[in-house]
């Protein structure tokens, strides 16, 4: 009787953590706040300016950065630097490009997590682009940054202690433009969607 129901809960996870990864495609805003309360998928911690360490421990740490672009969003998204490398508890500052390419005014939004999963409680935001909505206009290229640190307390962890690499990866996924840049683009508060797809097989590159 236990094994029985033992079975149907893990079922019912499963079928509940598809659901949440399907959802990440169709409301992306619901899906990285589930992230960020669970944990999963190594979703990154937020944290405010006032609660970043203040000590910094004397144990380096690579972070690498990796750039993704959604099904259906046309622009251009990469990394401008490959990796940085930085101690443990020391706040690091990378900048990410994005560029429409196309004739519309865009809007776009990020979703992050990092590998491995174990140091995504560890790795702590202090400032980032994607807590809000990008919006590019025809032809208009940005540079986006993010602000960071890996929390000490991640060498206190036996899943994570050892690690000296991890890396920042982020998905870059279209969403409807603000009302009032809609209405001035002739788009009825939806976004246009365009046929051809991304370049890179839908993925960008790191240069």
């Amino acid at each position: 009787m236990a094994a029985g129901s033992n079975r149907r809960t893990a079922l019912g996870l499963v079928a509940f953590v598809a659901v949440m990864v399907g959802a990440s495609f169709a409301a992306v805003p619901f899906y990285s706040w589930f992230c960020r309360v669970t944990g999963y998928a190594g979703t990154t911690g937020v944290a405010a300016a006032p609660e970043v360490p203040a000590g910094v421990v004397d144990r380096v740490v690579t972070v690498s950065f990796d750039a993704n672009i959604a099904p259906g969003m046309p622009w251009e998204f990469r990394p401008k630097q490959r990796s940085i490398t930085l101690r443990v508890g020391e706040t690091g500052l990378a900048f990410f490009e994005a560029y429409n390419p196309t004739r519309q005014p865009l809007a776009g939004q990020a979703g992050y997590n990092v590998v491995p999963f174990s140091t995504g409680e560890y790795f702590d935001k202090i400032a980032c682009f994607c807590f809000e909505l990008q919006v590019l206009q025809p032809g208009e290229r940005i540079d986006m940054p993010v602000s960071f640190y890996v929390d000490p307390a991640m060498l206190r962890d036996p899943e994570s202690r050892d690690v000296t690499e991890i890396t920042l990866s982020y998905t870059m996924y279209l969403t409807d433009l603000p009302q009032p840049e809609a209405k001035d683009a002739g788009l009825g508060g939806k976004t246009a969607r365009f046929a051809a797809a991304p370049t890179a097989g839908g993925r960008t590159i790191a240069q």
